[in-house]
């Protein structure tokens, strides 16, 4: 990390710290809940959370979520169940759908050969795949490739990872960005105490990363807070205060 980026934040010492001890009262709970038998769910507003289709506001920003319906204004059409890469207007391209594992290999070989060369990718996706999402963001960083999200459009989980790596970052007033805790599969004892592992890791990975990008990683503490059966939706001056977009 440069001088420059450690005075930028300087708190991302002390928020690695608190991910860590977090997450190792987070291990402990689920090994404490597979002992139990009971197993053991993190919080959730129950049946009557606010819907994606209803607006957000401040304070009031976590929403249920199914990946498989994440549009507000079309939440019966799914995207696709894995990355698509469509040529729009001279070199910009849309990459929409469901980030699959191995899809960052794949579309990194679509944008490789694309002509004319990509210089924009018009985002919407649901999330997916963390790794792939960090290795087609370092890709998209290292060919200079903007990144830009339309109205009315999302950009949830790990969709975000993708567009922090826009060398120039667009984000419509109407899109949407959402964060939430990455999914760590069933809470059985032995899987538990891996799950907490892998974790770390990865959280440690995307903060990282995001540090990389520019991105604050302070909006870590939105995706940590929600589950992932819900989504915090970023609001405008959110993404200005994390660096998603300039603030003017």
């Amino acid at each position: 990390m440069t001088e420059a980026t450690a005075s930028r934040w300087p708190s991302v010492g002390r928020i690695l710290s608190g991910v860590l001890v977090f997450q190792l009262g987070l291990g402990l709970l689920l090994v404490i809940g597979d002992m139990s038998g009971a197993g053991l769910s993190l919080p959730s507003f129950g049946p009557n959370q606010p819907q994606l289709t209803e607006p957000v506001s401040p304070g009031d920003q976590r929403r249920t979520f199914d990946p498989d319906r994440p549009r507000p204004a079309n939440p019966t059409n799914p995207l696709p169940g894995r990355l698509t890469l469509t040529a729009l207007e001279d070199s910009t391209y849309r990459l929409e759908g469901t980030i699959a594992p191995d899809d960052a290999a794949r579309i990194i070989d679509l944008l490789g050969e694309a002509d004319p060369v990509p210089a924009r990718l018009v985002l919407q996706s649901p999330g997916g795949s963390v790794a792939d999402a960090l290795e087609l963001g370092r890709y998209i960083r290292a060919n200079d490739i903007a990144t830009e999200m339309r109205a009315g459009e999302v950009c949830y989980s790990a969709c975000p990872y993708v567009l922090a790596a826009g060398t120039l970052r667009t984000i419509a007033e109407t899109a949407s960005v959402g964060v939430h805790q990455h999914y760590f599969g069933q809470s059985t004892i032995l899987p538990a105490s891996f799950a907490v592992e892998d974790i770390q890791r990865g959280q440690g990975e995307v903060m990282i990363y995001l540090d990389e990008m520019g991105i604050d990683p302070l909006v870590m503490q939105h995706a940590l807070t929600t589950p992932p059966d819900e989504i915090y939706v970023l609001l405008p001056e959110e993404l200005e205060r994390y660096n998603f977009i300039a603030d003017d």
